[in-house]
Order: structure tokens, then sequence, then C-alpha cells
């Protein structure tokens, strides 16, 4: 069978055509490719961030800052021993950018001068950590980075 240039043309567009419904389609339907927003409520979280810059400034001018460890029971954030462990009132946001679902939060309220986030919680791999605390009416805030 002879092909003119005309039938070349047409299967050279039915072919890109192909390829790009292939690619769009793939692309909607892999889990692997879902990414979603870092939060659902991005404009309530805009209306605080003059309130989170200034609590990032006061955990910046601590003497002592929070340290973070990796346990074999789980992920130990320990305040500064200067702070009084029962007057410390907040929260531990934890997130895992590749899978929303695994996201979660935990209050603060303790006795000892850390907090232990159970293994049971964690996967291994990258996290990031928010903590947000209050001590004596004074906001802290700090975000950090981490690999479990």
């Amino acid at each position: 069978m002879k092909t003119n240039w005309a039938t070349g043309i047409v299967i050279a567009i039915i072919s890109f055509i192909s390829f790009i419904l292939y690619m769009v389609i793939t692309m909607i339907t892999n889990q692997q490719y879902d990414h979603d927003l870092v939060t659902e409520k991005y404009y309530q979280q805009e209306l605080t961030y003059q309130q989170n810059i200034d609590a990032k400034k006061n955990y910046e001018s601590l003497d002592e800052k929070i340290n973070i460890l990796n346990t074999e029971n789980g992920l130990k954030i320990a305040f500064p021993k200067s702070f009084t462990p029962e007057k410390i009132k907040g929260k531990v946001f934890l997130y895992r950018p590749s899978n929303k679902k695994l996201d979660f939060e935990i209050p603060i309220s303790i006795t000892k001068p850390y907090l232990l986030v159970p293994e049971k919680n964690l996967l291994g791999g990258r996290w990031n950590i928010e903590i947000s605390f209050t001590y004596q009416n004074t906001p802290y805030l700090t975000i950090k980075e981490i690999n479990y």
C-alpha cells in the first residue's frame, strides 16, 4: 500500500493527540501525581500571618532553643530547661509533604521538660514539624524539617 504525504500528516496528528490524551489520563488517575494544597484553610491562616511572624521572632530571641531528637521510642521534643513544663501550652503539628493522610497534631500538655511523639505515628522519611506554644502569655513558633 502506497501512502502519500496527507496520510502521513493525519497519522502524525492522531499519534500526537493519542500521546497527549494518554498523559492527561495518567496524570489525573495516578495517585503518585496527586498534589494537594499544604492546608485546606489557607485564607484563615493568612489572617494570622503577622502573629506567626511575631511568635517566630519571640522564639528566635530565646537563649535556649527546642531540641528535637530521634529516639527508639519516637521523636523527643525537649523544651528549654528554663521553662516550667506545666506552664507550656500549645500544639505540635507534624506535616508529611508526600501524604496528607499522615498529618497529625498533638496538644502540648506536659509535666516533664519534653514531649514524646510515639514511634507508631511516624513513618520513615521527611516531616515538617511546627511547634506552636505559649509560655507566660508569650507566643512562640518554630517550623523545622526533620528526617525520621
